[in-house]
Formats: structure tokens, sequence, C-alpha cells
């Protein structure tokens, strides 16, 4: 958290605000926000330089310069931004600022300090080992099935792994294998064709939903304008352990699979 529908949600609200304004200096105020370069380093390549696009790939959002370069920020678990023209929505919280021209602030609010800030070129952005975006046209069932094929992991440790598909994380998966009734735990080379399908078509429709429903906010997630997303008004499984199952009316339970907190229903989900 965020996944892939809050960092959509965010770099769709930012572009207006920033795409074509000039960077004047960006202010780390926690150091370790800037995985590379040196602070220095980073401050002299993107100084003066324009954010010609905004961008996102996976759960990254991507910053393209003037120059070529590209920012890459990764929110990981508490990030988010927040634009204005002076400090009245800074927080305690702020890690980086990021200074326009024309006054205008983009605060990075990241409360757990884990969100990373990197300067990239083409040839060396960790972009490239991501896999495709579930929303994608060549993300279809049969390329989910060739990847399942032979992984004896659970279907839920796949559907996280970065490099099997881009920007899913722990609630989406939750809800997209609670929308196509597959147990988080099952291996992912124990599913049939039809199940695959299924699960397929729910990843589509659950993140097209909260990308509508303009992200989730279940802790520290809320828009650039400091507003909160719904999609967690529309969840079935994710964060409702103890609350009663919309479909059966069975409690919600939590497990653990590979270190990832999992919500499921137990009989929904056999």
């Amino acid at each position: 958290m965020p996944e892939l529908p809050e960092v959509e949600t965010i770099k769709k609200q930012l572009m207006p605000l920033v795409v074509g304004h000039r960077i004047l200096s960006i202010e780390f105020l926690w150091p370790k926000t800037l995985l590379s370069p040196s602070v220095t380093e980073f401050n002299q390549l993107v100084e003066g330089h324009v954010i010609k696009e905004l961008d996102r790939r996976g759960k990254y959002l991507i910053l393209h310069l003037d120059n070529g370069d590209a920012i890459l920020v990764h929110l990981r678990m508490t990030g988010s931004f927040l634009v204005c023209e002076d400090n009245t929505l800074s927080s305690k919280h702020t890690r980086a600022v990021v200074h326009l021209d024309g006054g205008l602030k983009m605060f990075f609010i990241d409360p757990r300090k884990f969100g990373k800030f990197q300067l990239v070129s083409e040839e060396s952005s960790p972009l490239l080992k991501l896999g495709p975006e579930p929303m994608s046209d060549i993300f279809t069932a049969q390329r989910l099935s060739a990847v399942i094929e032979g992984r004896k992991i659970p279907v839920k440790a796949l559907l996280v792994d970065q490099t099997v598909v881009a920007g899913i994380g722990n609630m989406y998966a939750d809800e997209a294998l609670y929308e196509s009734g597959i147990h988080p735990l099952r291996t992912a080379d124990s599913l049939s064709v039809q199940e695959i399908e299924r699960l397929h078509g729910a990843i589509r429709q659950v993140l097209k939903k909260a990308i509508e429903s303009g992200g989730a906010s279940v802790s520290n997630y809320f828009h650039p304008d400091g507003a909160k997303g719904n999609a967690q008004e529309d969840f079935q499984v994710a964060h409702r352990r103890g609350e009663n199952c919309l479909t059966c009316g069975e409690p919600i339970e939590r497990i653990v699979v590979r270190q990832r907190g999992t919500y499921f229903c137990p009989k929904c989900q056999q």
C-alpha cells in the first residue's frame, strides 16, 4: 500500500498541477528517501529541468524530465504527495519537498520513511524488471496461464510478485482471489484453465473499480489535495478480519502467506 490504483490516482491528479513546471530544487528532509545518486549530484542533475510528463509503471510514479532522465518515486507503504503554493498542507512526516517555479511545492509525506526517490536513465531503470501491466492488452489470461504453469507457490505470493504482474499488492490480490473464489494458499499450478480465466478477469475488474474510486484510504494514503480515496468501501475481504462475508455471512479470516497478511472468506474460497 499504495498499490496500482493509488499510484494511478496520484499520477492523474498531479499531471495538470506539475507538468510543464521547472524544478528549482528538491529538498530531502530525510536523507534516506533518496536512493541514488547523492543529494548534491541529484540536484545538480535535476535543477532547471522541466517535468515533461508523468507516468506510472507498476507501483512507481515516474517524473519524465526534458533532458531524457526520469525521477522514479516508489511510495512503498505510506508515501503520498500533497501539492500547494505554501506550507499549509505540509506535515511532520514530510520527507522531501520538490520546489517548482511559480511558487508551487510538492510535499512527499511518508510516516514510515520507506519511500524512495531515484534518478535514472532509460538504460538503467529498475522498471525493466517489472512484469506486464494488468490493465494492458498484453496481460491476457493466456499470459497469466503461462506464468502460472509449473509454479508450486501459493497463488497469493505469485500475484504480488512484481516480476509476474506489475502493481498488485496485498489488498487487490486478496480482493481478486475472493472475486474468483480461489483460496490464497492454493498452489498456482493447481488452478484450472477456468479458474485462471476467472482470476484474470477479477484482477482487471477489481483494479478498474478501485481506480474509479480514487484508490483506498485504509491508513495513510490520500490524494494530492488532501482528500481520501473510497475504494476501501467496496472491499469484500481486505482489512475486514472478523467482519462477516457479504456473500455467505461467514467471518473473514486473516492468515500470513509468505510474510504477507492475507484476508479471505473460508467458505467462499475453499
